[in-house]
C-alpha cells in the first residue's frame, strides 16, 4: 500500500498575454526581490516574475511576490479624497484642492492654538525613499513639528538602537553573501522560511555547497527550528541572559579574539566583569537552556573561523529588545566577527523600506543619519534646504509609541497618519480606539479607504499603490533598488510624493524651500547630501541601480560598485572609532504566566500574509491559506481544558480578550500559545505592549493569557461582535 501522494502537483500559473515587462522591486518584506510585472496589450498588469540576473533573489519569488500584480486591482482602493467635519458622520467626496486646503488650515489652527508640537505625523516603512525624504523636509523644515516618527518603531527600533549603541551608527553591517562564507549561524527569534523565504533559500543554497551548523533560538518549534541542527527553546524574554552566558564561556575558556577586542573595542573590563556573573549553571535556570548546550554553542561559535548572527522580531519586540541587539553585537565583537566574509551581526528587517525611513525620513534626526543633537548637522541641512537652523529642534521628539499617550493627555491635538493603521498595528486596541477619539483633527493617507483608522478620520487622502509610482527602496543588506512605474495611479489616487509636495505649497515655508516634483530629482538631492557620509549613495542613479539590479551603500561618486560589508577596516562610528562592549544586566520586568493567566502568548508570521493583512487579506490567492484567526496550542494543555482541535476558544489577558480557532500541535510547549500576528483582532487586543527603555518598541511577544473553552454558538456571536468593535 502506498501512503501519501505518489505524484507532486506543484502550483501552476495560467499563461498570460504579456506585451511589456516592467522592472520593479517587491513592496512586501525587506528581502528586496527584483520583480518584473507583465503588462498586456490593454495596459493591464497580469503577472509577475522574478528577475534572474538580480543577485538578491536570482529569479525566485515567494507566494506574495508571485501575486503582487494583483494589488493593482485589490478591493476598496481609495478613489477620491474624503472630507467630513465630525467623526462618525458620513464622508463626502471632495477635490484634492479642497482636501489639502482643509488639512493645511487645520494644521495651522492647531499649531497656532496649542503650539508647534501639538500636531504629530506618523509615517511608515513602505513608502519610497524619495517620499520619505520629502515628507521629512515637510515635517522638519516646513510644518516644524518635533513629534514625527515612523511605524518602524514597532518593528526595527530596537535594531536601530542596538546598532547605534554598539557601533555608533545604524546600518546592518553584513549581507546575504555572508551565508556563503560563514562556518556557524546563530538565529534568534527568526523564522526565515516563513518570514523571509527568499533569504532562507539563499541560506539553503549555501548549505548545499558547504555544511555548517545552524542553531535557532526560539521558544516555538518553528519551521526554521525544525530544519536547524540545534533548536534552543528559550524562555521568552531571556535572550540577554543566554547571550551573556555565551560570552561568559567564550571569555572564561580563552576563546575570545583578544587582539580584535584590544584594537577595535572599548568597555572590555566592565563587560567582562558583568558576564562573569552569568555562568551557565545560573543562566540555565533563567533562560531554560541547559548548561551543557550553552557551553557547546559558545564553543561552536567562537571556534568557527567566521560566525554570523541573525535576528528578527523575536529579539526586537521585547522589553529588552535593544539590549538583546547589543548582546548579539557583543558576541560578534568578542569573537572578531564583524566586517569580514561570513562574520556579521545582521538584523533581518521587516518592512520593504524600513531602511529607507531609517536613512532619509528625518524621523529620528535629519537626512543621511544626521542628528538633531549635532549643531553642524543642523547647520548643513538648514543651508541646503534654505531654512533657519534655529527652526530645527535640538533633540528628537516623541516616538510613535509615546505619541499616542500624548494624545491621551491632551499634548497632541492633531495627527497625520501616512500608510500606517494604529487600530491594527498598535498593542492594546481598546486603548488606541479611545485615544483616537480625543483628536481634534485626524488625516489618514492610505491606499485603501477601508483601513480601520479612517473611522476616526476627518480627512482621507487616497494614495497610489506600490508600482503606480517610481522611486527607490533599501533592503536588509543595504541594497538600494528601484521601482519603475508599471501602471498609472488608480482612479483619482495620487503618489505620496505629489501629496507631500502639494501640502508643502500651502505653507509659507514650503513656498521658499525647493521641493523637486520627480523622484529622480529628489534622489539627486539625496545623493548630494550623502557625499562623504557613512551611507554615501553619490555614485548611484536610478538607471545605474536598475542596470545592476540593486547596489549596496556606501557607493561613492566614481566608484565601480557598492560595498557589501561595513566596518571591514575595524573603524566604527563612535568618536574614538571603536565599537563598544556594553555590560547588560538582566532586568526581569516581563509579564509572566501565573495561576490566573497560565500561558505565554507568542506571535509571529506565516508565509502567505504580510503584517495586518491590509493587502494580503484582499488577495484570494493569498488569503485562502489562512482566512480566519487561529491559535496553535499544545494537545496536552488543550486536553486538560477540554479544548478540541478546530474549536473556538476565548483568550483573556489583563487588557482584553478575543475569540480564536484552535489548532493543536506540539510546535508549542504546554505553557504557551501562538497566534500569527497578522490577525490583529486577536493579538493586539490582549498584548502587553510594555516599551523597551531605549528603542520605545513594544513587547508584542511576551504576555500572559488564559484560555477558556466555550460553546461554538457563543464563539460565533463574540467573533462577530469583536470584528464590529
Amino acid at each position: 500500500m502506498l501512503f501519501g501522494r505518489t505524484r507532486k502537483n506543484p502550483i501552476t500559473l495560467p499563461k498570460r498575454e504579456v506585451t511589456n515587462w516592467v522592472y520593479t522591486t517587491c513592496g512586501y518584506c525587506s528581502t528586496g526581490c527584483s520583480i518584473e510585472v507583465g503588462v498586456n496589450g490593454q495596459g493591464e498588469a497580469v503577472t509577475s516574475r522574478g528577475v534572474g540576473s538580480a543577485d538578491v533573489n536570482r529569479g525566485k519569488l515567494c507566494i506574495k511576490g508571485i501575486f503582487e500584480h494583483e494589488l493593482f486591482y485589490s478591493k476598496n482602493r481609495g478613489t477620491r479624497p474624503l472630507l467630513r467635519q465630525q467623526t462618525h458622520t458620513p464622508f463626502q467626496e471632495t477635490t484634492w484642492d479642497q482636501a489639502l486646503d482643509h488639512t493645511s488650515l487645520e494644521i495651522k489652527r492647531i499649531q497656532q492654538t496649542y503650539g508647534r508640537d501639538s500636531f504629530a505625523i506618523v509615517s511608515t516603512g513602505q513608502l519610497m525613499t524619495e517620499e520619505f525624504y520629502t515628507l521629512g523636509k515637510l515635517a522638519r523644515g516646513v510644518i516644524g513639528t518635533n513629534n514625527y516618527d515612523g511605524n518602524t518603531t514597532l518593528c526595527m527600533a530596537s535594531a536601530v538602537s542596538g546598532y547605534k549603541r554598539s557601533f555608533g551608527s545604524d546600518g546592518p553591517p553584513g549581507c546575504y553573501d555572508d551565508f556563503s562564507h560563514t562556518e556557524c549561524l546563530l538565529a534568534f527569534g527568526s523564522n526565515l522560511p516563513e518570514q523571509h523565504p527568499i533569504i532562507y533559500w539563499r541560506l539553503r543554497q549555501a548549505l548545499e555547497k558547504r555544511k555548517f551548523p545552524v542553531i535557532v533560538v526560539d521558544p516555538r518549534v518553528t519551521m526554521f527550528a525544525q530544519f536547524a541542527d540545534m533548536h534552543l527553546p528559550i524562555t521568552p524574554g531571556t535572550d540577554v541572559v543566554l547571550l551573556n552566558s555565551l560570552a561568559h564561556v567564550i571569555l572564561q575558556e580563552g576563546l575570545a579574539d583578544m587582539r580584535y577586542i584590544a584594537a577595535h573595542t572599548s568597555g572590555h573590563e566592565e563587560f567582562s566583569a558583568l558576564v562573569a556573573q552569568y555562568n551557565p549553571v545560573m543562566a540555565a535556570k533563567i533562560c531554560g537552556i541547559d548548561e551543557d548546550t550553552i557551553r557547546n554553542v559558545a564553543r561552536l561559535y567562537a571556534k568557527a573561523n567566521a560566525a554570523m548572527s541573525i535576528w528578527t522580531m523575536g529579539i526586537n519586540q521585547s522589553t529588552h529588545g535593544s539590549d538583546g541587539v547589543v548582546a548579539i553585537n557583543n558576541l560578534n565583537l568578542i569573537t572578531g566577527n564583524i566586517g569580514k566574509p561570513g562574520g556579521t551581526s545582521l538584523s533581518i528587517t521587516g518592512q520593504c523600506n524600513a531602511m529607507g525611513t531609517r536613512e532619509w525620513s528625518s524621523c529620528s534626526g535629519l537626512p543621511g543619519y544626521r542628528l538633531l543633537e549635532n549643531a553642524q548637522d543642523r547647520q548643513e541641512i538648514a543651508d541646503f534646504w534654505g531654512v533657519d537652523p534655529e527652526f530645527f529642534p535640538k533633540k528628537r521628539g516623541l516616538f510613535q509609541t509615546d505619541i499616542f499617550p500624548a494624545i491621551e493627555t491632551g499634548q497632541i491635538k492633531g495627527l497625520w497618519l501616512v500608510a500606517t493603521n494604529p487600530m491594527t498595528s498598535m498593542p492594546n486596541t481598546g486603548r488606541i480606539r479611545k485615544t483616537l477619539e480625543k483628536l481634534e483633527f485626524l488625516v489618514v493617507q492610505d491606499n485603501y479607504s477601508d483601513v480601520e483608522t479612517t473611522e476616526y478620520a476627518h480627512v482621507y487622502l487616497p494614495a497610489s499603490i506600490w508600482a503606480e509610482k517610481e522611486g527607490v527602496m533599501t533592503n536588509t543588506e543595504r541594497r538600494v533598488n528601484v521601482i519603475r512605474n508599471v501602471l498609472k495611479p488608480y482612479a483619482d489616487s495620487k503618489p505620496d510624493l505629489w501629496i507631500f509636495n502639494q501640502m508643502a505649497r500651502r505653507f509659507a515655508g514650503g513656498q521658499k524651500i525647493k521641493f523637486p516634483e520627480t523622484a529622480p530629482k529628489v534622489f539627486d538631492e539625496m545623493r548630494t547630501l550623502s557625499k562623504g557620509r557613512f551611507l554615501d549613495i553619490s555614485g548611484m542613479t536610478h538607471d545605474l541601480i536598475e542596470t545592476n539590479r540593486g547596489i549596496q551603500w556606501p557607493m561613492t561618486q566614481g566608484a565601480a560598485t557598492g560595498t557589501p560589508r561595513l566596518y571591514s577596516d575595524g573603524r566604527f562610528n563612535h568618536p574614538d572609532r571603536k565599537a563598544k562592549l556594553i555590560a547588560l544586566p538582566f532586568i526581569d520586568n516581563n509579564e509572566r504566566p501565573d495561576t490566573d493567566y497560565p500561558f505565554w502568548m507568542n506571535s509571529g508570521r506565516v508565509i502567505e500574509h504580510f503584517h495586518t493583512r491590509t493587502r494580503t487579506g484582499k488577495l484570494g490567492n493569498l488569503n485562502k491559506f489562512s482566512p480566519t484567526p487561529y491559535m496553535e496550542m499544545n494537545p496536552d494543555a488543550a486536553h486538560a481544558l477540554g479544548v478540541a482541535h478546530m474549536s473556538y476558544v476565548r483568550i483573556v489577558s489583563r487588557r482584553g480578550d478575543a475569540v480564536v480557532m484552535v489548532q493543536l500541535t506540539h510546535r508549542v510547549p504546554r505553557d504557551m500559545v501562538f497566534i500569527p500576528f497578522h490577525f490583529h483582532e486577536c493579538v493586539n487586543r490582549v498584548s502587553l505592549g510594555l516599551l523597551d527603555p531605549y528603542s520605545r518598541q513594544p513587547a508584542f511577544k511576551q504576555c500572559a493569557v488564559r484560555v477558556e473553552s466555550m460553546s461554538q454558538q457563543a464563539a460565533a456571536v463574540l467573533n462577530l461582535a469583536a470584528r464590529s468593535f
